[in-house]
């Protein structure tokens, strides 16, 4: 006896007769849809393995090896969803390729620049290049990293790539949240500064090493009791320096070159500078208390503000030099001209 049942598979359904057995009945329902028939399902999702479980029209899905779906029911999913997830796409990105799916580009991130391409269908406009890839003139190596924190949600980098090239790709692709990530990724990749302070010697070979038209810069530098004996420090920066030593060792920088030295602010008690030469050079507010500055150029030097308390500036060269708002008044037993 025939047996009439009506098989479902996309795109429009057949009527059949059925008869023979299972095998029969999945070579009918290949040759008419058109597919490679491996099972059948009965309106409620049940696998049918006897063609004596079929009944005058039941209502059959025959599929090719995947799931059960009841294609009515998937078929009432609102508009524009269908098939989103697994609508798979080529990138051509500066050369590489790179196959995701759409989902990938959108989901996480739906306010990107990937999100707004990559929605809707035609609507960005994208190019294509001859094998159907969309075209994105942007570096390889940087948007790698990119992809994969779009489909996993972590931040991975190989080796040999440049965290500053990966920040500035998600800045221009609009990856908020990746930012986030590698910002912190860059600040802890970069090497502690080093505030440890450097000894008298290694100050000293420093110096020696640079040459006399190079700036040399010594800000807050802790040099207690330093020898500079003849040194060259033209053109340097040395504000707010401490040459002071606890255990009473005097920095000596007798017969330096300190032409156009700025040492604002830095403490010298007892300092040695005697004959040496600080023409131009800026000493404001500098404690320079019983400094010996016996024979020293200070022409247009800048002491305002200056402890000079016992200072020894007996055969120095004090012309157009500032002497205003001393802590102490300067004795002229101090100095002879």
């Amino acid at each position: 006896m025939c047996q009439n049942s009506c098989l479902f598979s996309s795109p429009s359904p057949s009527v059949v007769a059925v008869y023979g057995t299972l095998s029969d009945l999945l070579s009918v329902a290949s040759s008419k849809l058109g597919i490679k028939a491996t099972s059948v399902y009965n309106g409620k999702g049940g696998l049918i393995d006897d063609i004596a479980l079929i009944r005058d029209d039941d209502v059959l899905f025959v599929c090719e090896g995947e799931p059960f779906i009841d294609p009515q029911t998937d078929s009432k999913q609102p508009e524009g969803l269908s098939g989103f997830h697994t609508d798979w796409l080529t990138l051509n990105v500066g050369g590489r390729y790179f196959t995701t799916t759409r989902s990938t580009l959108v989901n996480k991130e739906p306010d990107s620049m990937l999100a707004h391409m990559f929605k809707d269908k035609g609507v960005w406009g994208n190019k294509q290049d001859h094998r159907g890839a969309f075209l994105i003139d942007r570096s390889p190596e940087y948007f790698e990293p990119i992809l994969n924190y779009l489909r996993h949600g972590q931040l991975i980098v190989n080796d040999g790539i440049n965290l500053l090239g990966v920040l500035e790709e998600a800045r221009f692709f609009g990856i908020d949240s990746l930012i986030e990530h590698l910002e912190v990724a860059i600040k802890n990749s970069q090497p502690p500064e080093d505030h440890s302070p450097i000894s008298r010697k290694e100050f000293v070979r420093f110096l020696l090493a640079t040459p006399t038209k190079s700036e040399l810069r010594c800000q807050c530098a802790n040099l207690q009791g330093v020898k500079m004996l003849c040194s060259n420090a033209e053109g340097a920066s040395l504000k707010l320096c401490n040459f002071e030593d606890p255990s009473g060792l005097k920095a000596n920088l007798e017969g330096a070159n300190l032409k156009g030295v700025d040492m604002e602010g830095s403490q010298m008690t007892g300092i040695n500078l005697r004959v040496a030469t600080l023409k131009n050079a800026k000493l404001k507010n500098c404690n320079l208390r019983g400094a010996t500055l016996a024979g020293t150029d200070l022409e247009n030097c800048d002491l305002s503000g200056c402890d000079l308390q016992e200072a020894n500036l007996r055969g120095s060269n004090v012309k157009g030099a500032i002497f205003e708002e001393m802590l102490t008044p300067l004795h002229m037993s101090q100095s002879v001209r």
